[in-house]
């Protein structure tokens, strides 16, 4: 639990832009996978062993919670390199290892790492519950419950004082926003009997986001259905309905995406770090609240629903493969310079053109993702209204700029 006694809000981190998205953006915690042994393992983005020093730095600076995940089907060969992760997660002195295997999770707690129960694992009842309430400090329950289910169970934990490991009562985790998989829990093999990939090894091939067509084998029928993508769900949004996750008990509230792109990191982050303040301070409502959806809806989304979390009707599909955002993002020019005196930064523009008033992002490894509103800016040596391709820009900032660092338009995303 976060020191002020509110939820914890955990966000994804796939690279280091993303990271500090999720920092500068009130994340009370990070996870995030080490290359091939985590459930994003096909992701281009993930993390390496020399990585894991630095995220501890960034997140100890800033009193953000750090988790490893290791929450894949564990076979014998993996065994010495699980033993590495762990070891050197515990020689950086992350907070916890995210597990569902008995290997990993037994290795973590003779080196005496705090483990977290994936939602692989499917704990959808106390007993379970109190079985691996032996090894680890927080469980994340099968995302098939609903939040009276969910409220049972929490009840039942402060009733029966179920304590992990730490001496403290177990925390319950739930998945709070982003991508759902029509298999339970995650748990899908579509991938490994089409492609011999494992969505359990983390190398899913999304079969699922793809268009079918049904046929009856007796007849030859062509079966019509109501949604071309009928195994596509839409993704998990709890925003609408927070007030009632937070009453059910739950301590970790954990936003899905270590494959998006680093603005759905800020976004979303900020957002529900938003929203959790104000349930807490009692501000929150229906005004707010449709604000907020708007500002979701312009980041990375297939439509939303209430997951399984409101006993309403199951599986509501997504009607195209791609995202639903409002927004979308192209680039236009790399950093130059930084002036700190100033506060002064310098962009070449390579490609379209920016205009006064333009929505920006800056983005790189240290930056994270900063939006900001293009309202001053030279070219050259004079005020600019106009930046073409080849031109040099200035202009102020709040944060220091980096040559790695990208600059990129926001623009309104055509869905038709």
């Amino acid at each position: 639990m976060t020191k002020d006694n509110k939820i914890e809000l955990m966000a994804p981190a796939g690279n280091f832009e993303s990271l500090q998205a999720a920092i500068d953006n009130g994340a009370d915690s990070v996870y995030f996978g080490v290359e091939q042994l985590n459930m994003r393992a096909r992701a281009s983005i993930n993390f390496t062993l020399n990585d894991l020093k630095e995220i501890s730095r960034r997140c100890k600076e800033k009193g953000v919670r750090s988790y490893l995940t290791l929450n894949t089907i564990i076979y014998d060969h993996d065994l010495s390199i699980i033993r590495t992760l762990i070891d050197k997660a515990k020689e950086a002195d992350l907070t916890a290892v995210i597990a569902m295997d008995q290997a990993v999770i037994a290795y973590a707690r003779q080196v005496g790492m705090e483990v977290h129960i994936s939602t692989q694992i499917n704990v959808t009842n106390i007993e379970t519950l109190k079985f691996y309430a032996m090894f680890a400090d927080t469980i994340v329950l099968s995302r098939e419950l609903s939040l009276n289910q969910i409220k049972k169970i929490t009840q039942q934990i402060e009733k029966d004082e179920v304590r992990g490991p730490s001496g403290n009562l177990v925390e319950i985790e739930i998945f709070g926003h982003g991508a759902l998989c029509m298999a339970v829990s995650g748990k899908c093999y579509l991938s490994l009997h089409s492609h011999n990939s494992s969505a359990n090894r983390g190398a899913c091939k999304q079969n699922c986001r793809k268009k079918y067509t049904v046929i009856d084998q007796e007849s030859g029928f062509e079966i019509e259905l109501d949604n071309e993508y009928m195994m596509s769900p839409k993704d998990l949004c709890t925003l609408e309905f927070l007030d009632k996750v937070i009453d059910a008990g739950i301590k970790v509230l954990k936003i899905e995406g270590r494959g998006r792109a680093p603005e759905y990191v800020a976004k979303v982050i900020k957002t529900y770090r938003e929203a959790i303040d104000s349930i807490y301070d009692g501000t929150f409502s229906q005004e707010k609240v449709d604000i907020w959806m708007g500002e979701l809806e312009k980041v990375y989304n297939r439509g939303f629903w209430s997951g399984y979390y409101l006993g309403q009707k199951l599986g509501e599909w997504s009607k195209n493969p791609g995202s639903n955002a409002t927004q979308k993002k192209v680039y236009i020019g790399k950093g130059q310079h930084y002036y700190p005196k100033s506060g002064i930064a310098e962009f070449k523009i390579e490609a379209f053109d920016l205009k006064a008033g333009d929505t920006v992002l800056i983005q790189g490894p240290t930056t994270g993702s900063q939006e900001m509103e293009m309202n001053e800016f030279m070219v050259g040596e004079k005020p600019g209204e106009l930046a073409r391709r080849g031109d040099v820009i200035t202009f102020p900032t709040k944060f220091r700029v980096r040559l790695s660092d990208k600059l990129y338009k926001v623009v309104p995303n055509d869905l038709n």
